[in-house]
Order: structure tokens, then sequence, then C-alpha cells
């Protein structure tokens, strides 16, 4: 293996780790915060319904009656 990819690879790594470690320092001050939550503790949250949900949606009730009156 080249010498420069293995430290390009190392220095990578690095930087996730200490973004990682970064973030669980924020999270054990424990402060009890008011409000929306900062941006960087809802990057990771996921929008939507989820899966499994009773709410159908209107294309679904529409597509639903149109092949019953058919």
């Amino acid at each position: 293996m080249d010498v420069a990819k293995i430290l390009e690879e190392l220095k990578a790594e690095r930087l996730r780790i200490e973004s990682a470690i970064e973030s669980l320092e924020r999270l054990a001050l424990g402060r009890r915060r008011r409000g929306r939550p900062p941006g960087w503790m809802t990057e990771a949250k996921r929008r939507g319904r989820p899966p499994g949900s009773k709410n159908k949606t209107h294309n679904a009730t529409t597509a639903r009656t149109s092949t019953a009156a058919a």
C-alpha cells in the first residue's frame, strides 16, 4: 500500500473520531434545553410517517374507492 494513502485514511478516521467525541461530550453535559434542539442533534432524525402507520394517504383511499366502484 501507498504510505500517502494510509496517512490520508488515518487522518479521515481521526476526524470522524474527533467529531464523535465532541458529540458525546455535548451529550454528557446533560443540560436540559428548552425549545428546539440544536441542529447537530436533529440531523439524524427521520421525517415522515413511521412504517406501518395506520393513517392512509389520500392517493391510497381514492385508488381503493375507484376500484370498488368499477
